[in-house]
């Protein structure tokens, strides 16, 4: 029986799995074209299994050497013939799954190959045309090239193989027909990041910048995210094993919009309905699983607070663009803005930084709301959840109205640049204990507009819309009825919540809370 996989490489003949193939034609036409290339995405993007596909869709027309430098040791970067060696071994062990000859096989193993110099002349040796294996070309694929970033004689050997491409073009010389890489890193860049590091220094005369050992590298831009499309490719297969009934277009539809298709996150929710919640493929399961997901501990999600928490520029550019609402546009080149990219926290969006999903969103949130748990919890001292919730049934009402009683506490005790920077996260902290159990929230940011943020809560089956703005005026205050009327037309519901926080000084500080009538909505507006 087949199942859902998180923890490594997928097969289809064990997974369920979406259809991949047309991404797999992209990258087949990169290597039909000899290109070497780096599959560079963040932390379980499905780059083993892509690359365990290809080798299914390559075997038939060349030569597949997939190798991998998880495990291979430090002492394998000592020194080039310590290198040499165990690359050669690596080589001989990928070939031992192939139908190549044991003399073939053996024949790259070399005991005279001591330095790159001798790596070089045995590469060029074995991929003579009349070395190959029925005339097929070889190609090389090396996962978990992490592991190797921080050696000088890895540099080296990507140095081999750019010497071996550049003369190949000139008909001079004899190598790989294409290098794949995979890692989190993308390798052009493998020297500044050691530079960096402190564990390589160039020479005086040396490019620091431009003399990549990787330059050679085609750049790939085959979009490894799944499309709703594709998810229901998968959901289509699971459907017609079980017959639960689903609404397979609906239930791909809502996986995309929390995950933007990122593999690992939309294989766990669907392991978490089938496997924790009895095969419950409602919006209501579907929701639950994500409640369960954004609360545990997973590999994935210690990375991405590990790397804020490492990096105190990322971690501020994060907070400022969920926390606070500030619009930063996406700059390529950007230290900070590529390192987010790299590790999968950040997404282009209208040429502004947008968080790459919704269950993102909501862990980072999580996160920086435990960090500043200690005065979130004198904050809301004397809140009581059950006058709030109501055994099914949440109250915003009531909870907005709490929320506004007890912001005009601590007004006196902050001053007004905190709160325009903290507002939003002293409103998320002050919720969060509230649905914690029974319901989750999502943000939805406003990249036309940086000034307000819209909170989707759902607790039971019900829905909240509540906007967060910041006071700009009245003629603004009424163009934030509209917005906030118009989203509820998208999610059909007809109440929805209007908090403002005005940071004007010498005004009535006392809360206003009122409900209003707005093109047949009815919006209970807040203002702080």
């Amino acid at each position: 029986m087949k199942r859902f996989n998180v923890t490594g490489l997928c097969l289809p003949e064990e997974d369920y799995m979406v259809d991949i193939s047309d991404k797999i034609a992209e990258i087949k036409k990169l290597i039909d074209d000899r290109s070497y290339f780096t599959i560079n995405r963040a932390r379980q993007y499905g780059k083993t299994t892509t690359l365990a596909m290809l080798r299914r869709a390559l075997k038939e027309e060349y030569l597949v050497i997939s190798i991998s430098f998880e495990g291979i040791g430090n002492e394998a970067f000592m020194t080039s013939a310590a290198f040499c060696r165990a690359f050669l071994k690596l080589i001989c062990s990928s070939l031992e799954y192939t139908n190549v000859s044991d003399e073939y096989r053996n024949s790259w193993l070399n005991e005279n190959v001591e330095g790159f110099i001798d790596l070089s002349n045995h590469i060029t040796a074995m991929c003579r045309p009349n070395t190959l294996v029925n005339d097929k070309e070889i190609i090389l694929m090396i996962d978990e090239v992490d592991k190797a970033s921080n050696n000088e004689v890895f540099l080296h050997f990507l140095g081999l193989l750019r010497d071996k491409f550049m003369a190949r073009k000139q008909s001079m010389d004899f190598t790989f027909h294409s290098v794949i890489l995979t890692g989190v890193y993308d390798i052009k860049n493998i020297k500044l990041k050691m530079i960096s590091e402190g564990s390589y220094t160039p020479a005086e005369t040396e490019d620091k910048l431009y003399n990549s050992p990787w330059n050679i590298a085609t750049d790939f831009r085959v979009d490894m995210s799944f499309s709703a499309l594709e998810i229901t490719t998968m959901l289509v297969e699971y459907e017609g094993d079980h017959h639960t009934g689903m609404d397979v277009a609906a239930i791909a539809k809502e996986i995309y919009s929390y995950t933007s298709g990122y593999p690992f996150l939309v294989s766990r929710i669907c392991k978490c309905i089938d496997e924790e919640l009895d095969r419950d493929w409602t919006l209501h399961g579907f929701q639950t699983a994500v409640n369960i997901i954004i609360h545990e501990n997973n590999t994935l999600f210690d990375d991405v607070y590990k790397n804020l928490e490492n990096n105190e520029k990322l971690y501020d550019l994060i907070y400022d663009i969920l926390m606070v609402g500030g619009k930063r546009t996406y700059a390529v080149g950007n230290p900070t803005i590529d390192t987010a990219k790299i590790y999968g926290i950040i997404k282009e969006a209208n040429q502004s930084i947008a968080i790459s999903n919704r269950v993102f969103e909501l862990i980072i949130c999580n996160h920086f709301i435990a960090k500043d748990e200690e005065v979130s919890k004198r904050r809301i001292t004397g809140i009581l959840q059950r006058d709030v919730v109501q055994g099914s049934r949440f109250d915003m009402e009531l909870c907005l109205r709490k929320f506004a009683e007890h912001y005009a506490q601590i007004y006196n005790e902050l001053d007004a640049e905190f709160l325009e920077r903290e507002g939003r996260l002293i409103f998320i902290s002050f919720l969060k204990p509230l649905i914690n159990g029974q319901g989750f929230y999502h943000i939805e940011s406003q990249f036309t507009d940086f000034r307000r943020m819209d909170i989707v809560v759902d607790f039971a089956r019900e829905q909240f819309i509540i906007e967060l703005k910041l006071w700009r005026g009245e003629a603004e205050h009424e163009k934030a009825y509209e917005q906030l009327a118009g989203y509820m037309d998208s999610k059909g519901v007809s109440k929805g919540y209007l908090l403002t926080f005005d940071f004007r000084k010498n005004v009535n500080k006392q809360p206003y809370v009122k409900w209003v009538e707005h093109d047949g909505k009815k919006i209970f507006d807040v203002v702080v």
